[in-house]
């Protein structure tokens, strides 16, 4: 893998920062990545976000992390995710101009996960990825079955039994790691494995 690139985009609210990782040989898809909340510290840096993007790319995506409006550089103020969404398709948008129209995956942590669940009704992506997407601050879509969702045990952020909820009515699996809160301390691996074992299991 090369050094990740550092850009700026244009999106709504003007400039998003915005990493891009390129795997070894050409790509064959495309992953975007969001991170969490931002009034809560939530940056593209976060350990899940920075994780996520190591393991796309070494899937061989090309793998996009980016900061919301008002993280970083990027302009804008928070705007309790309405304009955080249009962040989230400026980026794929601008990924699938410059790389072509290669399958995309959207994935996101808590915050992001919700945006991109949202971004998705409008991208219809491939994949979708969402770990402990918060479900309890904000009003969760429906999301494809073939969605892949991981929920610590014991996320004191998200309940599990919250994402339960939300996924019961459209019988929706979650994949649960034991004895793990909302950060997945110590479990990073398990995530990186759980998104390897689930993309060697579809085709892209």
């Amino acid at each position: 893998m090369s050094k990740p690139d550092s850009i700026i985009i244009t999106g709504s609210a003007g400039p998003l920062e915005v990493v891009v990782h390129m795997p070894q040989a050409m790509p064959h898809a495309i992953a975007v990545i969001a991170h969490p909340l931002p009034t809560q510290g939530g940056t593209m840096e976060h350990k899940i976000v920075t994780t996520l993007a190591k393991t796309f790319t070494e899937l061989g995506f090309v793998a996009l992390r980016f900061n919301f409006r008002g993280v970083g550089a990027s302009a804008g103020t928070y705007d309790h995710g309405q304009g955080e969404v249009e962040d989230a398709i400026a980026v794929a948008n601008y990924a699938r101009a410059e790389f072509g129209n290669l399958p995309l995956t959207l994935s996101g942590f808590s915050f992001g996960g919700y945006v991109q669940a949202r971004a998705a009704q409008q991208l219809n992506p491939q994949h979708l990825v969402l770990i402990a997407p918060a479900v309890v601050r904000f009003k969760m879509p429906s999301v494809p079955d073939h969605t892949l969702v991981i929920h610590g045990e014991v996320d004191e952020v998200i309940p599990l039994s919250a994402a339960l909820q939300w996924a019961r009515p459209q019988h929706l699996p979650i994949v649960v790691i034991p004895d793990t809160g909302h950060y997945f301390h110590g479990q990073l691996h398990k995530i990186k494995e759980l998104v390897r074992h689930y993309f060697m299991g579809h085709s892209l």
